[in-house]
């Protein structure tokens, strides 16, 4: 044999009996911690947050208040703005912000020479066509007087003729009248006769005529002076009157300044007291109506209030309801004056209540941490919330009495499953 066939063939190490048992422990490894995750799920996300940090508050069987806050102001209960009807130069300020006024009272005097020329050519043009309504008025009853006579003079001469054919007919047979005398007579006669129908028909025409144009001519009549009157009372919008009596809490104007037709002049605060302007939270637009109660503080004293009016228009997370006050009004309030108050939304009632936090921003009262029994950690948990205040969340289910929440802000926390509570 040669030396070559004595060579010693190596085998890879990858191919070793070594090898292979190390491949078969790595890859059982690799199995058995993919079940282990499947089974125990993913790991749960933590932080950890010194005691004093955080508010814990416990859940308890309590009374629901069902109520919520008002931010409102004093403000009139009836205002009323003025505005220049007709604009033009002021020429005249007669009151200013702070006076009473009367109903009635001239408050501006403007100026307008364009609007006099307007009204003088328009006063001209309506003068003329009530005047032309007038004068076909009286055409009409002209006529029909006209035709009246005519039939009369018709039937008067009727009479005298048939009375004048009487007679000389019985002259005519005597022989003291010539027959064509007689003749004349009886053809005036048939003549009339002949042209009374005609009249009459003439007549009727004419009088159902002015019978239907009369009621519209008087029509026409009365909007052209109703026009007229309207015309010569633009002039008097020059002078601002007083529209109710109350006193004037805002008017800015100089003589001499320009202001155009529409443009605010001020307003007028009536006689008729005050109410609150309440601002209330978005939340519970759907559970505020007309006549609950609500109760507001005003220099140490609490009054009674009652919702009247509610305006569905929601205006940076609030909308506003307006209180009456119940019984007398109290003395010295002041426009603006800000107040606080509480406003009834129903019956107090037995229910799982948890005081109300900073928590309900960030979770809406969807989920919560919730303290475990020693302490040490707080873990995250769905529940369901119902009724809510400034103060108290009705708890519906997820939580039960005697446990401990987390309720101060959850910034930072929102895909958080534990909170680790360090002291």
């Amino acid at each position: 044999m040669s030396e070559d066939m004595d060579r010693v063939v190596r085998v890879p190490l990858w191919r070793s009996r070594r090898a292979r048992i190390g491949a078969s422990v790595a890859v059982g490894l690799v199995l058995l911690l993919a079940t282990v995750a499947a089974f125990l799920g993913p790991a749960k996300r933590s932080v950890r947050l010194p005691l004093a940090q955080v508010s814990i508050d416990e859940v308890q069987r309590g009374i629901y208040h069902d109520f919520t806050t008002l931010q409102g102001q004093v403000a009139p209960r009836d205002i009323i703005y003025l505005d220049a009807l007709e604009g033009g130069q002021v020429q005249k300020v007669l009151v200013h912000a702070g006076d009473h006024v009367s109903q009635g009272q001239p408050m501006v005097v403007f100026r307008n020479t364009e609007l006099q020329l307007s009204v003088a050519e328009e006063e001209g043009r309506l003068i003329e066509s009530l005047t032309s309504q007038q004068n076909y008025e009286k055409q009409l009853e002209q006529t029909r007087a006209d035709n009246q006579k005519a039939l009369a003079q018709i039937d008067y001469d009727i009479q005298r003729l048939k009375q004048q054919a009487d007679r000389r007919d019985d002259l005519v047979k005597a022989g003291y009248v010539a027959k064509e005398t007689a003749e004349q007579i009886h053809d005036q006669l048939a003549y009339n006769q002949l042209i009374r129908p005609v009249q009459v028909e003439t007549n009727e025409r004419q009088e159902k005529l002015r019978v239907e144009q009369l009621p519209k001519i008087r029509e026409e009549m009365v909007n052209l002076q109703k026009s007229l009157e309207i015309t010569r009372g633009t002039l008097d919008d020059l002078v601002v009157k007083a529209p109710a009596s109350g006193r004037l809490t805002s008017m800015d104007l100089q003589p001499g300044e320009n202001r155009n037709r529409g443009d605010r002049l001020g307003q007028i605060t009536l006689d008729t007291g005050f109410k609150i302007a309440a601002q209330v939270d978005e939340y519970y637009l759907g559970r505020v109506s007309p006549g609950q109660t609500a109760q507001i503080d005003i220099d140490g004293r609490t009054l009674n209030l009652k919702a009247e009016r509610i305006y569905p228009e929601v205006k940076n997370g609030t909308f506003t309801v307006d209180l009456g006050f119940q019984g007398p009004q109290p003395q010295g309030l002041l426009p603006g004056q800000m107040v606080q108050g509480k406003l009834s939304l129903g019956a107090d009632s037995p229910a799982l209540v948890l005081p109300a936090g900073a928590f309900l921003e960030r979770s809406g009262g969807d989920w919560v941490f919730v303290v475990s029994p020693d302490g040490r950690h707080a873990d995250r948990r769905r529940i369901r919330i119902g009724r809510r205040n400034s103060e108290q969340v009705e708890v519906l289910s997820g939580l039960r009495p005697g446990e401990r929440v987390i309720t101060s802000d959850y910034q930072g926390l929102e895909k958080i499953d534990r909170v680790d509570l360090t002291k």
